[in-house]
């Protein structure tokens, strides 16, 4: 731009003057010890972006903004004052970049010269921003880190040592969420507990810590997981699974067979408290080995009454489900709780067929959340092509099923087919009841059941299926006729949506 050349060619001329003013010995000359005048590059591009000045838009420059450039260009030289400002500024600057260049330094193991680069952003790439190899080993260095099965191990046990120090009423619900997700990556904690319950536990979950060696520790109390040090056990099995409480039928059971050795992961203890076992007895002890031991301790009392909790909380959801059913909303509270007793929760995805039609239905089902086709079977004469006619069997959707509503009642009581297939629409979670499960509810309750249930769809008759059908075909036959009417009409002026200018 010119104006930006006539600037340049000012400062030149000055800088003239200056030399030829020292040679010839004047009273003004700068003394040679003196800095050459500094230009303030944003300024100068503040004025050279005045609208009236030379460009490509405007090819002569106006008299108002000459003279305005004129006016104020020797405010870009910089002065001695601003000189040595602007030098202290740099300097603080080259010394952040300074102790930056040192971190990025012992990342990568070794300055090497060259010049020293801000950090990167954790959230960019680095190839966006910089090609500076240091700044590559250090993410790669951070990433091998985190990728590496024992590194992201030694990080869990810190999280939960961490979050274990801080009393249950003090953790976060987000806290417990990430206590439980690291759990469930211990095997000796999955094996004898479900995640269901564990995400419960969580927020009960207390740290134990012992600061000397050879502490006996009973693990009938409840269950222990080791986040620091070591313990040997005294008896074998020193972990209680649901269920068998056989393994300790022995009063004094055996030692384990050779040196075991519990370390950081490893868990010993019990859920469930056991029957006829005094807490102080030697079954499920260790023995500290180390000065300071850490667990984290869940209590049997605690895991008894969150049990309890989840137990009573599903059978007031499937209580609901229940009297929130049409044909369910006027039964007693008894037959309630016993059909409620005998439910089972299922999940379906979509598009899948849970029974079909002419077969006996697997179950009574109950909509807890999501949405079934109700489809009828329709016999129709089909036109080939070199029209002859063919019979030919069609499905039609004659309904569907919404939360809170049944299906195959009849079809499990009487054992006959159902008369409809039932297809799920998308994912469904379901209420079942399956028929072996039936013969354990008395005999007024079983013919209280029959008395409230009906056929799904059951009395729709040829007629109406055949009329329904023909409905749906004119409804799809008129869609895909509109479909090729505005196809045409945008094909006619050469329009293609999705290609070329039209893919905007």
């Amino acid at each position: 731009m010119i104006p930006v050349v006539a600037a340049m060619s000012l400062v030149k001329s000055d800088e003239k003057h200056l030399r030829s003013s020292q040679k010839n010995g004047q009273n003004r000359a700068l003394s040679s010890e003196q800095p050459p005048p500094m230009i303030d590059y944003q300024f100068l591009r503040q004025m050279c972006q005045d609208p009236g000045l030379h460009n490509r838009q405007h090819p002569e420059t106006t008299d108002e903004a000459h003279q305005q450039f004129m006016k104020n260009y020797h405010k870009m030289f910089i002065t001695n004052s601003s000189q040595s400002k602007l030098a202290i500024m740099d300097s603080k600057s080259d010394k952040v970049k300074a102790s930056h260049a040192s971190l990025l330094t012992h990342a990568s193991g070794g300055y090497t010269g060259g010049p020293v680069k801000e950090s990167l952003p954790k959230t960019q790439t680095v190839d966006v921003l910089t090609h500076d190899i240091r700044d590559h080993t250090a993410l790669l260095h951070k990433t091998r880190k985190s990728e590496d099965p024992e590194y992201v191990r030694a990080e869990n046990i810190k999280t939960l040592r961490k979050l274990g120090r801080k009393y249950p009423f003090e953790r976060t619900s987000v806290e417990n969420t990430a206590m439980a997700d690291i759990l469930k990556t211990f095997p000796s904690v999955t094996e004898v507990v479900s995640h269901k319950v564990l995400t419960e536990l969580c927020g009960l979950a207390q740290m134990d810590v012992w600061s000397e060696e050879d502490i006996t520790l009973f693990g009938s109390t409840g269950f222990h997981l080791i986040l620091k040090g070591s313990v040997a056990p005294q008896s074998y099995p020193y972990v209680h699974h649901k269920g068998n409480a056989s393994e300790f039928r022995c009063s004094t059971p055996p030692p384990p067979e050779g040196e075991v050795v519990l370390t950081v992961g490893d868990a010993f203890g019990t859920f469930e408290r056991l029957e006829n076992r005094e807490p102080n007895s030697r079954i499920l002890t260790v023995k500290t080995l180390e000065p300071t031991c850490e667990f984290l301790r869940i209590t049997c009392s605690d895991y008894k009454r969150t049990i309890e909790q989840i137990s009573h909380r599903d059978q007031t959801e499937k209580m609901t489900l229940l009297s929130s059913s049409p044909s369910y909303d006027l039964w007693p509270r008894q037959p309630l709780l016993k059909l409620a007793s005998l439910i089972a929760w299922i999940s379906f995805p979509a598009n899948t067929v849970l029974v079909g039609e002419g077969f006996k239905s697997p179950f009574i089902g109950f909509m807890k959340s999501g949405e079934c086709h109700v489809l009828r079977k329709v016999e129709i004469k089909h036109t080939l092509p070199n029209g002859k006619q063919e019979q030919r069997t069609k499905q039609v959707v004659m309904g569907k099923l919404c939360p809170c509503e049944s299906f195959g009642e009849i079809s499990v009581l009487l054992d006959e087919p159902i008369s409809c297939s039932i297809v799920t629409a998308t994912a469904v979670e379901l209420a079942m009841i399956e028929p072996q499960k039936l013969k354990e509810l008395d005999e007024i309750t079983l013919q209280l059941l029959q008395q409230s249930s009906t056929r799904t769809f059951g009395n729709l008759s040829e007629d109406d299926i055949h009329e329904e059908y023909m409905q749906q075909e004119l409804k799809r036959e008129w869609n895909e006729y509109k479909h090729s009417a505005v196809v045409d009409v945008i094909n006619y002026k050469g329009i293609r949506p999705g290609y070329g200018k039209w893919s905007k």
